[in-house]
């Protein structure tokens, strides 16, 4: 159903902010709350026109939006450490989470404590800190920075997007819109990342 069609909402400043579907897209549009930055390439019949539906939409106003922690999970723990095994390097998805201060010893399940292992250095240093156990961690773990993009999954993300999300494609933006450059879009990929996107 057409209505249902995704749409990327850009914040004034061009910074992704959500995704929603036509219908509210286009009573956001209607209101004047926002603009169209890209089509769909579909059209919808109203009682007294077609209507081009909208791919992109920007809003007209700036919206706050703060900025919240990344949950503690084995998922973005192997991120953060780069699915590598933070004592031998070894890169693989075979990956174990280890505390380096051992729960038994006191120590926290926080992510200054939690790092990715592979499954025989978590067996080498078992419950040991990793002084005593010989080994040494490649970097200290850190909590990460907070990642306002944390709701674009690759797989929810269209392609004629990735010309305003600069941190999940390369490719310059007429390539990546088959020679069409609609305008403005060569603005989000300076304003998502001057305003701090990765």
């Amino acid at each position: 159903m057409l209505t249902r069609q995704p749409v990327l909402v850009l914040n004034q400043n061009y910074q992704p902010l959500n995704i929603c579907d036509v219908r509210r897209a286009v009573s956001l549009m209607g209101r004047g709350k926002a603009e169209s930055l890209l089509t769909s390439g579909h059209l919808l019949r109203s009682p007294s026109a077609w209507h081009e539906l909208p791919a992109v939409i920007r809003l007209v106003y700036l919206v706050k939006r703060p900025l919240h922690r990344r949950r503690l999970s084995r998922r973005e723990v192997f991120m953060r450490d780069g699915l590598r095994c933070l004592y031998c390097g070894a890169r693989t998805r075979d990956l174990t989470l280890d505390h380096v201060m051992p729960r038994s010893q006191g120590g926290a399940h926080s992510w200054d404590n939690v790092v990715s292992a592979c499954k025989s250095c978590n067996h080498r240093k078992a419950g040991r800190t990793p002084l005593q156990a010989g080994m040494k961690l490649l970097i200290e773990p850190r909590e990460p920075r907070p990642n306002p993009y944390a709701f674009f999954h690759a797989e929810r993300v269209q392609q004629s997007w990735r010309p305003f999300l600069p941190w999940l494609d390369d490719t310059p933006v007429a390539g990546a819109l088959n020679g069409a450059t609609p305008a403005g879009a060569l603005a989000p990929r300076v304003g998502a990342l001057a305003a701090g996107g990765d």
